[in-house]
């Protein structure tokens, strides 16, 4: 009996060692050729491995998450695009992420980050050579064919893949065109009897609705009490042009006397749109500021949910203040 069960164990242990290594070393044909692997900045072996046998590329992603923990390798994948051109095993593809050398690499830029910010970034991409590097702001608009005096707001937030080794002019070209794509088409078909004479103008109002909400359902509503607002000459008042203003003096909270404090941006003390956006606006808070919401409101204060309460007049937008801010009254 127990020759019998030393038997049996071998032929399972033989089978379960035949079966992994048709899962890591035999070749899978390709859904399709080129087949592109695409690993975001913040994506996790995990849920490349998902997409992978979702695909049918690997036979079980189980096993490609336990190598790869047990080699290292999902430590070691690189952000960008894997091209893949011929039937390829399992342990194939982890070599070639463990190596970390896509064939494109990539930056995301996000919604609602400053041209500070976007610029950082691109500094520190050690894949692209950075031919910027020493420029100031307006010889770099000068260098993509930009005309606009300032960069903030003209870059459009999203992936962008590149060869490595790359000029970071190509990038920064492409994310301004890209802006300009999709600003003109906004333009193109925004709504009637809006208070903007230009596409810029709808751009830095695009700025405001992307910094002052992240929720999307509320981004058209928030358009409409600054378009309602710039239609009866009533100021915007919003927080985050204020610390856009106050540059390096913000440190996390804004004070009364920051927003008694004049500054180009303030729109507590001066009136109209900002001189610039604050902000690379994305799709959705451009599709606002051109489409903003069939509302009257003037008025808007946060939930607490992440929503904000709309209100018509100033009485309603006291007692919303009393309920969400202050937490008294029904």
């Amino acid at each position: 009996m127990l020759k019998l069960f030393v038997r049996l164990i071998a032929v399972l242990l033989a089978a379960a060692a035949l079966w992994l290594a048709w899962v890591v070393a035999v070749p899978v044909p390709l859904p399709q050729s080129p087949y592109n692997v695409i690993v975001g900045p913040n994506r996790t072996l995990r849920q490349v491995a998902y997409m992978l046998e979702k695909d049918g590329l690997i036979r079980n992603r189980w096993v490609m998450i336990a190598l790869a923990r047990v080699g290292g390798t999902d430590r070691k994948i690189k952000a960008g695009l894997y091209e893949i051109s011929s039937p390829v095993a399992m342990w194939q593809l982890l070599k070639r992420f463990a190596e970390g050398n896509p064939d494109q690499a990539s930056v995301t830029v996000l919604e609602g980050w400053s041209f500070r910010q976007f610029r950082a970034v691109i500094d520190r991409e050690p894949d692209l050579k950075h031919d910027t590097r020493g420029l100031t702001e307006e010889a770099l608009l000068v260098s993509i064919g930009a005309p606009e005096p300032r960069a903030e707001g003209l870059f459009f937030p999203s992936t962008y893949f590149f060869v490595p080794g790359s000029s970071d002019l190509d990038l920064y070209r492409r994310a301004y065109r890209t802006m300009q794509q999709q600003l003109g088409s906004a333009w193109a078909q925004r709504s009637v009897n809006l208070p903007y004479r230009s596409p810029y103008e709808l751009l830095t109002m695009a700025s405001l609705v992307e910094k002052e909400t992240s929720h999307e359902a509320d981004r058209p509503s928030v358009a409409a009490v600054f378009a309602n607002r710039l239609n009866i000459g009533m100021r915007l008042q919003t927080d985050p042009s204020v610390i856009y203003g106050m540059g390096a003096a913000y440190h996390g909270n804004i004070s009364r006397a920051d927003l008694r404090r004049d500054t180009p941006y303030n729109t507590y003390t001066r009136s109209g749109l900002t001189p610039t956006p604050i902000a690379l606006p994305g799709r959705a808070a451009l599709e606002a500021a051109a489409h903003p919401a069939d509302t009257r409101a003037l008025y808007f204060v946060a939930r607490g949910d992440g929503s904000s309460q709309f209100s018509e007049t100033l009485d309603e937008h006291n007692a919303a203040v009393r309920k969400y801010i202050l937490k008294k009254g029904g």
